[in-house]
């Protein structure tokens, strides 16, 4: 048999715009499983951080595949159409699971109208009530929905053997900053309040998000300490905590890795009304006076990320507050890692990762 060659992985990537959306699936998992030597004579040579860190060779292949299929992030887009590409680009990659949990689309109560919610139930649900996961999904404040994430909240569903309540907050720019706060901070209320109506147990539930979701999960767990029903955990995924972008990660990895300077700058001038609001803590919890009283959380950051050091320093300011905090960086992949599980091997680790902490917080015996 012909052995594998360099430019059978060119002409294989050269096919990919014509197929059809599982076609280039299967045909984007081939290229980034092909034998490394190709991938590095595909891509070049080795991207380094500051600090010596290697980007990893699978995500490396992923960036150039999505460059070369014109998918590279456009934060100037319209944002109807920027949200409606992004949640057909999350079925390329987003994880498949099987079997599938059930899940119920509902519209809750909120100040002044309603909020949509999708509700996953694990396989393994019985009579007896299981804990629940308040889900805040990626996307700058201005992208990101019940679609983009629908594999990782099923995922996560089964994986932590728990109901996940995935939140369809406002939007940016139209719904303007703290309107994404207000929505988290009522429906993780509404669901504590009523989680007995679908299987649900009020005295464990956790909130967790990626990126605009990890802010909004950091400030929901903040804001609700004196709560009678408050979380018990908090997994947050590459958080933004600091709007002022000030640290030095968002000068090394302004450019290249998908989430740019110029795409932040958009997305904060869509959401934030005044420059003053990026030191207000229900948008940068970094910033907040006081970080105790909150409940355990895990922290996962990329190396590779604009927003790393705000992650990093946000476990710290938790950790030294006596929070109990686990910190992993994984430091050989790029922002939105979160949503890659499905292609890249060391992704899917993260997400295992973060799934077994949520598991281990909401079942404690066993």
């Amino acid at each position: 048999m012909k052995p594998f060659q360099l430019s059978d992985l060119q002409d294989r990537l050269d096919a990919l715009p014509a197929l059809g959306l599982e076609l280039q699936r299967r045909a984007a998992y081939a290229l980034l499983h092909a034998p490394p030597r190709l991938l590095r004579a595909l891509v070049g040579p080795e991207k380094r951080s500051p600090e010596g860190h290697v980007l990893d060779l699978q995500m490396q292949v992923l960036i150039y595949i999505n460059e070369r299929l014109g998918g590279a992030l456009d934060a100037t887009e319209d944002p109807v159409e920027a949200r409606k590409r992004m949640d057909e680009g999350s079925r390329l990659i987003t994880p498949r699971v099987s079997p599938a949990p059930a899940h119920e689309d509902r519209r809750i109560p909120v100040e002044n109208g309603s909020l949509p919610v999708r509700i996953y139930t694990p396989p393994s649900a019985g009579s007896a009530p299981l804990p629940v996961v308040v889900f805040f999904h990626g996307g700058g404040f201005s992208r990101g929905s019940l679609v983009s994430h629908h594999g990782e909240c099923q995922g996560l569903a089964v994986k932590a053997e728990a109901i996940v309540v995935a939140v369809d907050y406002r939007l940016a720019p139209e719904h303007r900053f703290p309107a994404a706060v207000d929505d988290a901070l009522a429906a993780f209320r509404w669901v504590a309040e009523h989680a007995a109506t679908f299987g649900g147990d009020p005295t464990r539930i956790a909130v967790a998000g990626d990126s605009a979701g990890g802010n909004l999960a950091a400030v929901v767990a903040r804001e609700t300490r004196g709560d009678a029903h408050k979380p018990v955990f908090q997994l947050l995924v590459y958080p933004a905590t600091d709007m002022t972008r000030s640290l030095p990660s968002h000068r090394h990895f302004r450019e290249g890795f998908f989430l740019t300077e110029a795409s932040i700058n958009i997305f904060l001038a869509a959401y934030l009304n005044s420059e003053a609001e990026q030191r207000d803590p229900r948008a940068s919890p970094l910033l907040a006076g006081d970080h105790g009283g909150q409940p355990p959380a895990m922290v996962l950051t990329a190396g590779f990320d604009p927003l790393r050091d705000e992650g990093d320093a946000y476990a710290k300011a938790l950790a030294e507050a006596g929070v109990p905090v686990e910190h992993r960086s994984y430091e050989g992949l790029i922002h939105g890692f979160f949503n890659m599980s499905a292609m890249v091997d060391a992704a899917h680790h993260g997400f295992d990762d973060a799934a077994r902490a949520l598991r281990r917080a909401l079942h404690p015996l066993g």
